[in-house]
């Protein structure tokens, strides 16, 4: 296969093409790309036959690349660090992925697949993917211990976090718990309009009844959170800009 490799580190890249070497599956290299921009390029004059595509790049992200080429047909491999949001997304597809640094036999198994899955097929699953990586959805994938749950963001009421575990309660009473800490999550929820007012605590600001000035949050079910005196200031920055809105 005509491949490309699109990774804005150029240590992995170099890794990526050892380990190519190195196995029996016949992939040609024809360029590599540290950007978007670059990528979009190149992919238009080389049209390879399959990209191993890196999640975050320097000027956008895999999906930026991937909606300025979707007139082509290419298969593609996603390469991403461990970042919990971009797994999610890539998951919530059933997309293939390998994790930096790349292992080879990983490698072998992804290129297998990827050699039997039907373009249509892998178009499909990336769609997928992009919803949920863009927040199209406003869902979070939970890995448990038996499952991958899903949850609407809208409807997650708070989180608590203790001993290396962080469970999630919903707005319809139920809740889940995964072996994460919240620090894991912290910036996924920051996004969809959740405050962390207190180390052990992050709390969807549209649950929230009032705050009164002893540092307590009380939420519409009558819970209450406390807020640190740490973090009060940026607290009540976030929670009055919110009501203001």
């Amino acid at each position: 296969m005509k491949s490309l490799i699109v990774e804005d580190k150029a240590y992995i890249r170099k890794g990526l093409l050892n380990l190519l070497e190195l196995i029996e599956i016949d992939v040609q290299v024809i360029g590599e790309c540290a950007s978007v921009k670059e990528a979009v390029v190149v992919t238009n004059a080389c049209q390879p036959e399959l990209v191993f595509l890196d999640i975050n790049l320097t000027d956008g992200n895999a999906f930026d690349f991937l909606e300025q080429t979707e007139h082509l047909n290419f298969k593609v491999i996603f390469i991403t660090a461990y970042e919990e949001y971009a797994l999610q997304a890539l998951k919530s597809g059933a997309v293939d992925y390998l994790l930096k640094p790349v292992d080879i036999e990983e490698l072998k198994i992804a290129l297998q697949k990827v050699a039997d899955l039907p373009v249509a097929e892998q178009k499909a699953q990336i769609k997928v993917a992009k919803q949920v990586f863009n927040n199209e959805d406003a869902k979070l994938i939970l890995s448990l211990h038996d499952s991958f749950q899903v949850i609407d963001l809208n409807e997650l009421q708070f989180c608590e976090s203790d001993k290396g575990y962080t469970t999630f309660y919903c707005n319809d009473g139920k809740k889940y718990v995964v072996s994460k800490t919240l620090k894991e999550f912290e910036k996924r929820l920051t996004e969809a309009n959740f405050t962390r007012p207190h180390q052990s605590f992050m709390v969807n600001l549209k649950f929230i009844d009032k705050y009164d000035k002893s540092g307590t949050i009380h939420l519409k079910n009558g819970k209450k959170i406390p807020v640190s005196s740490r973090k009060k200031d940026s607290f009540l920055t976030k929670f009055l800009k919110w009501n203001k809105n």
